[in-house]
Order: C-alpha cells, then sequence, then structure tokens
C-alpha cells in the first residue's frame, strides 16, 4: 500500500494526471453547477421579491456590499452561457429554479409567464446542445412574501407553498427535465439563517449569535422538519402524477464534510460519528429510514421533532438518488469531556470540527474559512453514504475550488490551484466507483464566477472568470483542463504543488 501511495506522489508532484474520462462509465454525467439567485440577476423577468433580494439591500449583512441585482446576468446571457458549457464538453448542466421568478408571492398569486418562458428556453437551449438539465427547486432562496406571512421554514403552512411549487415546476419542464432534486445543502442554509443569524431570516440566540428574535436550540430542527417533510410531499406529487410518463429521477442534496479524528482517543472517534450523523443523517435518515439518527436522538432529546403516523406515510416516497456537495475534510474534537470553543456549525452536537492539529494543517487552505484541499476525503464520504443507505445512486453535485478576487484578471484566470484540486479530487471518486459506489455523476462548482452569498463577490469559484463591470466571460485554465479532461485532449504541463494527502 505504501509502495502505490509513493507512486502516486511522483507522478503528482511530476505534474502528470492519473485521471482519464474512460475511467468513467459512458453515460456517467459530466458537467458543473450553479444557483439562479447567484447568476441570473434579479431585475429582469417580473422577478418577485425573494427573502435574499431583501437581505442583500441590508447595509451590513454582504461583506463587500454588493448585491445580486444583476450578478452575471445569465437571465440575458444565457445562450452565451450555454455555447460556453457546450465548448466543455459536458454532457448535463446543474442549476436552480428561482421559486420567486416562477410564483413571485407564492401560492398566494399568480404563476409569472415570464418565469416560465425564461426556463423553458433555457432548459429547451440545453438540449439542443446535447445538455441534460439537472434541476433543483430550492437553492437557498424563498418568496419573501411565505415570509412575511408565516416566517417560512418555521411554520408546516410552507409544505402547501413548496409542493405547489414544485408541481407547476413539474408540470411545466417535467416533460425534459429527468434530474430533479427538491433543496440543496438543507443544512447549511438552516444553520446559517436559524443557528448563527448570519443569513436571512437572521435568528439565533446566545452563545452563537446575537439576533433579534430567535432560538439556536430548536429553531434550526424545527425549520428542518417542515423542509424534510415538504421534500416528501412534493417527491408524492412527483410519484404520483409525473414520473411514470416523464421517465425522471428526484432526490435531495445533502453537503457533508469528512472527519477525521483530532486526538487517538475513543471520544473523538465518537465525535466524528455525531458530526458525520448530522452532516448526512439529519436529512437522509428521516426520507431513507423514517426517523432522526440515533447520534442526534441521543444528544437533541425533545429538541428534535417527532414524525406522527401519517407524516411516516408520506416519508416513504423516499428519493432515487442523493446528491453530495463536498467541500473541505476537518478534524473532529469531542466536546462532552473536554471544552470547547462555541461553534455554531457543530456546537449541538456537543462536537466541533477544526482543520490544524499541533499546529500543522490537514490540507492546503482555499480562499473559504474551513475549506480545506483534501482530496481523499471525497472517496470517504462517497463510502461513508454507500455503507449507511444500502448504495443508493449517488451524483457529486457539487466539488470546487474558491479563490479570493485579489489580483489581476491573467493571475485569476491562471487558476493552476483550481485544476489541481480537479486533478486529485477526481481519481478519488473513480476509486470509490471501483470500490462498488454507485456514483454516477460529478459537477464543478462553478460553471462561472457568480455572487457568493453573504461573501458577495469577495470568492470566485468558477471555472468561467466573469468581470463584473462588463459581464465578460472569459475561461480559465481549469475550463480549458476540463474541457480537455472531457474530449481526450489533455493539457500536459508541469508544475509543483499537487495535493498529496492520500489515507494512509
Amino acid at each position: 500500500m505504501k509502495t502505490a501511495f509513493s507512486l502516486l506522489f511522483c507522478f503528482f508532484s511530476l505534474g502528470f494526471s492519473l485521471v482519464e474520462r474512460s475511467q468513467f462509465p459512458e453515460d456517467f454525467l459530466f458537467g458543473t453547477s450553479t444557483s439562479s439567485f447567484q447568476i441570473e440577476g434579479s431585475l429582469k423577468g417580473s422577478k418577485g421579491l425573494s427573502n435574499w433580494d431583501v437581505f442583500t439591500h441590508i447595509p451590513g449583512k454582504i461583506s463587500d456590499g454588493s448585491n445580486a441585482d444583476v450578478a452575471d446576468d445569465h437571465y440575458s446571457l444565457f445562450l452565451e452561457d450555454i455555447e460556453l458549457m457546450h465548448s466543455l464538453g459536458v454532457n448535463s448542466y446543474r442549476f436552480s429554479l428561482s421559486w420567486s421568478r416562477i410564483l413571485p408571492k407564492g401560492r398566494f398569486g399568480g404563476i409569472n409567464p415570464e418565469g416560465i418562458a425564461f426556463y423553458n428556453n433555457l432548459i429547451d437551449a440545453l438540449l439542443r446542445k446535447g445538455i441534460q438539465p439537472f434541476v433543483t427547486l430550492h437553492h437557498f432562496e424563498t418568496p419573501q412574501e411565505l415570509e412575511e406571512r408565516y416566517a417560512s421554514w418555521l411554520s408546516s403552512e410552507i409544505m402547501q407553498d413548496f409542493a405547489y411549487f414544485a408541481e407547476v415546476c413539474f408540470t411545466a419542464f417535467g416533460d425534459r427535465v429527468k434530474y430533479w432534486t427538491t433543496f440543496n445543502e438543507p443544512d447549511t442554509f438552516l444553520k446559517f439563517s436559524y443557528f448563527n443569524g448570519r443569513w436571512v431570516p437572521c435568528r439565533c440566540s446566545p452563545p452563537y449569535g446575537h439576533c433579534e428574535a430567535g432560538d439556536s436550540e430548536t429553531e434550526p430542527y424545527i425549520a428542518g422538519h417542515n423542509l424534510i417533510l415538504s421534500h416528501a410531499a412534493a417527491t408524492n406529487i412527483y410519484r404520483k402524477r409525473f414520473q411514470m410518463a416523464h421517465e425522471g429521477t428526484i432526490g435531495i442534496v445533502i453537503s457533508p464534510n469528512w472527519y477525521e479524528p483530532l486526538r487517538n482517543i475513543s471520544e473523538d472517534f465518537s465525535a466524528v460519528q455525531r458530526l458525520l450523523a448530522s452532516d448526512v443523517g439529519w436529512f437522509l435518515d428521516p426520507i431513507i429510514q423514517g426517523d432522526y439518527p440515533v447520534e442526534m436522538r441521543e444528544i437533541l432529546g425533545t429538541r428534535l421533532p417527532n414524525f406522527s403516523l401519517e407524516e411516516k406515510k408520506l416519508l416513504k416516497t423516499k428519493l432515487d438518488f442523493i446528491g453530495i456537495n463536498h467541500y473541505s475534510t476537518l478534524y473532529a474534537k469531542d466536546c462532552i469531556s473536554s471544552p470547547c470553543k462555541v461553534d455554531f456549525f457543530h456546537g449541538n452536537m456537543l462536537a466541533t470540527g477544526s482543520g490544524i492539529r499541533d499546529g500543522l494543517l490537514i490540507g492546503p487552505r482555499t480562499a473559504m474559512p474551513s475549506f480545506y484541499v483534501v482530496p481523499y476525503g471525497i472517496e470517504k464520504i462517497i463510502m461513508y453514504v454507500k455503507d449507511r443507505y444500502n448504495n443508493i445512486p449517488m451524483y457529486i453535485t457539487e466539488n470546487g475550488y474558491s479563490q479570493n478576487d485579489v489580483g489581476t484578471k491573467d493571475e485569476l484566470v491562471n487558476d493552476m490551484e483550481r485544476v489541481r484540486f480537479l486533478e486529485n479530487y477526481l481519481p478519488f471518486v473513480s476509486r470509490a466507483m471501483r470500490s462498488g459506489a454507485d456514483v454516477r455523476g460529478y459537477f464543478v462548482w462553478s460553471f462561472v464566477d457568480n455572487f457568493e452569498w453573504s461573501m458577495g463577490h469577495t470568492k470566485r469559484f468558477g471555472l468561467v472568470y466573469v468581470d463584473y463591470e462588463t459581464l465578460e466571460r472569459t475561461p480559465k485554465l481549469s475550463a480549458k483542463w476540463y474541457r480537455g479532461f472531457l474530449t481526450g485532449q489533455r493539457i500536459v504541463y508541469k508544475g509543483e504543488g499537487h495535493v498529496k494527502n492520500l489515507p494512509s
């Protein structure tokens, strides 16, 4: 084993990639990902207000003071963007639908024909280029109308609205969309929205944050419960009315880290299991197995809601696949037997995550706090999900590298670090598949640089550089690498700095 890893080190240091498109099945989906709010622009197409439209105009909420009124103006430039995607050689594109563009006031108003027309045109243009739409219904944003009427995810009434939205989308687009996901990263937006209050609706309580209202101990789980049941309601509609005729599939997207114990003690090994159960099982266990993870019940007790018998019947609709957004690996430290600093992201599980042990980083830092480059982590999390859920089909719906928006355009376009990231992560996806994991697709986050939520335009994840003043698109070195990987016309270069994090 050590000899094999030493050989890998040798190849990586020489600058030659060990991963080839031929290592993946012919029908494997290779694509890129975006979300509607981050790229479309909010001012066009009779779009209603979303909670994020309102939030981004509150002074001090976005780190650079920017907003997504224009973003990348994908609404106007989608044909140009599809041409760029096609030039990469991708066969799929993952994007989300703006709820407030389609239903400006939720179920309390009419359907916006301009919103329906935009997404119809987008889907048709993708299919003409041989690119399969992979569509997410909810990617963090909700109509502001629902926030004002009944506090959105804190009310069970949200189920009716989400089910209605899903049915409108299935009816309008389902004859051409074969891959649906209900929610993107529910744990992420619930923790930032209801745990530490950094995102809309800015609800939290000490010591995790200082908000005007909220309860960090209970509200994330109330909102999560309503979200799980909303997934089940939408999936039930799809199963009964659309799936057979449209021959499509439906799933949900989670965003788990991989964790390694900080110390070689049983308490930290237990902390790993609690954090994995929270990252993965909080939403997948109820949907697939009918209830919350035991690891969460033991810690949270009555703070986790119970499913009624009627709700458990609804949950039997389950899902067809699991989407995995993976960005980082962290060390896990137990906080039951030893003190920890307040950790809003893991705090209620009495464990904390860190990228540092004995003064050494677990892997190279990226521009995003707590995102470290540890390639073997993607294989580990795939195998964990495989084993926990009996190898339900999986898609890597996001995996990508962040840059700070500093330096010249030429420096940002010459994104060698992102190339190395992709070169080093993809072999571990392939290795998981050779170990029996039913992985069916891989999507790079993201297609273009975009509005990165509360961080505004300070971070760049894109394969394509966007000048936010002119909106000019420029493919980066990573875009050329991805095209070469997908088409077999590889870029051969020499360089240093290939990541060497491999499991022992």
